[in-house]
């Protein structure tokens, strides 16, 4: 018992950040209609930009730096310089990207908001020196006896100091007067303008306050939790989850909820412990609590979870298919098949990953683009098939193509489980909903020693009829024959999903991307076109993933780790995400692909490339919704008409 409760008060330190970002990420939503996924990142910001102060007395900006002190600076002067900057980089984010963006559809909000946590979280190894760093200690060291357990004082800090600030922003907006009208505006902007409201400023004021608290709760964690380049970016999906929970009504409930879920992987942890423990629910299990509390929220709640994008119709780019798509694959198959001709080494590798990555930001535009379905879990549904391959390969020697069939089935059920919630919600709240079911895939899947421990996760390379087709050959690092196949297998995939789209199916898509009221009132089945989206979505991904495998021979969980999922996305939108010319430039511009080849190899900004690919997304959300492929077409087209 006193164990269980030593690790229940460890559970405060994890679960005053989530319970703090989830009041914020109700705030925010209460004042603006925005789910901010970038929550976490602005955490991740302050804790790092406090820690280089303590280190070394420089006050890190996102350009630039100011070297206040010779010396490592005091604590508490740190935290409130640390504060501050996260607060003026949520102002900055409120003016320049969610203010432009206030009556956008929720996609480009999603994309705009997943574009931040990107450049935040890819800012943070380029501005400091993350290795070996340590967050020295803020709050005392001393501790207590509760109820025969020994527990930390500082725990017991941060837990009241986040159900504090979750009171304070609940009377924020409940009993003051700016509160109110800010509640006011964001229900109806222009009622709130012809009253003398300014709805900006007020929606400036709760950036500027949610971005403070939670700078403030993830620096005074941060001695406890350590200091991470990436973790906190992640640490948004529990607040979503309690947010959510919480209806995103209710700001106490939802930090209470958030309180309850560190909590609750506190427990696992201590719970994977034990002799009778299953060995597949050791690792990723507490990361994977989330996603199932999403879930539960969207399915038993998700018809009172309100949804400022529900009525009406999604305001979303045109679809345009290719009016021509035999010349125009033809085109394509030339030109690739001179790419590969013309390249060698990393070059041809780079050709072949953009092929690839095609295929797979294919997969958003079908479920994106065409059903307006938001998925940022592309990569797990890849991941699945790749990771399946390897034992299909190694274990029990299924021959190629056979085996690819196989991995993207599996995929493709994936596919349909996560997909499984849109057929209670959709828009921004579907997009939790994928992204928690994507790490939460990583980490009881692939990054789960006990379910993934195929021999290093090797893959056998393909033949067929006797013919070797695998990636390497003595020095060639992708050899002319896994080129060509890759080129047939994209190429069959793409004309297949062109011939479908033009027909019946594309139709019914674009009718439930539309209104879904006014397609099942035409008879439309809106649920099985919904879980059909998925699972070619999924397909498509697999078999991507599957031939991701076959060019590294060996795979690991950093091969289809979230943030790269999230990377494509930003191609995918960046490139158009309702057309199929969007998913070509957006494997060009795909990581490990042409462009990254170019940036890596000849301008030596490899390092610069997410960061690149994030700012990228923001402007393309906030200036061109239609993405280059959608920007050139309509350019085009004017062309004409003059």
């Amino acid at each position: 018992m006193d164990q269980l409760l030593l690790f229940v008060t460890l559970g405060f330190a994890g679960g005053a950040v989530y319970a703090v970002i989830a009041a914020s990420i109700v705030s925010l939503h209460a004042a603006t209609g925005v789910l901010n996924f970038a929550q976490g990142s602005l955490a991740l910001w302050g804790v790092w930009v406090v820690a280089e102060l303590r280190r070394s007395g420089t006050l890190v900006l996102p350009v630039g730096s100011i070297g206040l002190s010779p010396e490592p600076m005091a604590a508490w002067p740190a935290v409130a310089l640390g504060v501050l900057s996260v607060a003026g980089l949520a102002l900055a984010a409120h003016w320049l990207v969610f203010r432009p963006l206030r009556a956008a559809p929720s996609l480009a909000q999603v994309v705009a908001s997943v574009g931040l946590m990107l450049a935040i979280a890819s800012l943070v190894p380029l501005r400091f020196a993350t290795e070996g760093a340590l967050a020295p200690a803020l709050l005392t060291d001393r501790t207590a006896t509760v109820a025969g357990a020994i527990v930390n004082v500082s725990d017991l800090i941060l837990l009241a100091t986040a159900l504090i600030i979750a009171g304070a922003l609940s009377a924020y907006l409940r009993f003051t007067r700016w509160g109110v009208a800010t509640r006011a505006g964001a229900e109806n902007e222009l009622a709130a303008r012809l009253t003398g409201i300014a709805p900006d400023r007020l929606a400036a004021v709760m950036w500027v306050l949610t971005g403070a608290a939670t700078a403030l709760v993830a620096v005074l964690a941060a001695p406890t939790l350590g200091l991470d380049p990436i973790g906190y970016m992640f640490y948004v999906l529990p607040g979503l989850a309690a947010a959510l929970l919480a209806r995103l009504t209710s700001i106490i409930v939802a930090s209470l909820a958030g309180l309850a879920i560190g909590v609750l992987q506190s427990i696992i942890l201590l719970l994977s412990t034990s002799d009778g423990w299953p060995a597949w629910a050791q690792a990723g299990l507490g990361e994977a609590v989330p996603f199932v509390l999403v879930v539960f929220a969207l399915v038993v709640l998700g018809k009172s979870i309100p949804a400022r994008d529900a009525p009406g119709p999604a305001r979303m780019p045109a679809v345009v298919l290719p009016t021509r798509p035999w010349p125009a694959a033809a085109a394509l198959l030339i030109g690739a098949v001179l790419a590969i001709g013309l390249t060698s080494g990393s070059w041809r590798f780079g050709v072949v990953t953009s092929i690839i990555m095609a295929l797979i930001a294919l997969s958003l535009v079908v479920l994106t683009g065409y059903l307006g379905q938001i998925s940022l879990a592309s990569m797990a549904f890849a991941g699945s098939g790749g990771f399946l391959l390897s034992r299909i390969t190694m274990t029990w020697d299924i021959p190629f193509p056979l085996a690819i069939l196989l991995a993207a089935g599996v995929a493709t059920l994936v596919g349909v489980v996560v997909g499984l919630p849109a057929l209670r919600v959709r828009g921004a709240q579907l997009a939790v909903v994928t992204l928690a079911g994507a790490v939460a895939v990583q980490q009881l899947a692939f990054a789960n020693p006990a379910l993934t421990p195929f021999e290093g996760n090797l893959i056998h390379g393909p033949t067929l009829f006797g013919w070797d087709l695998a990636v390497r050959s003595g020095t060639d690092l992708t050899t002319t024959a896994f080129a060509a196949t890759v080129v047939v297998i994209v190429g069959v995939l793409a004309i297949a999903v062109v011939r479908l789209l033009a027909g019946g199916t594309g139709q019914s898509f674009l009718a439930v991307r539309s209104n879904e009221r006014a397609a099942a009132s035409a008879g439309i089945n809106v649920a099985q076109v919904k879980l059909a989206g998925f699972a070619l979505s999924a397909f498509l991904a697999g078999v991507g993933g599957c031939l991701i495998g076959y060019s590294r021979s060996q795979l690991s969980v950093e091969s289809f780790n979230v943030v790269v999922g999230l990377s494509v996305l930003c191609m995918a939108y960046v490139g158009g995400i309702t057309r199929i010319s969007g998913a070509l430039i957006a494997g060009l511009i795909a990581p490990l692909g042409v462009v990254y080849t170019l940036f890596n190899s000849t301008l030596g900004l490899g390092r610069y490339y997410t960061l690149i690919a994030a700012c990228a997304l923001v402007l393309t959300a906030v200036l061109n919704p239609a993405g280059l492929a959608g920007g050139t077409t309509g350019k085009l087209r004017r062309e004409v008409a003059l």
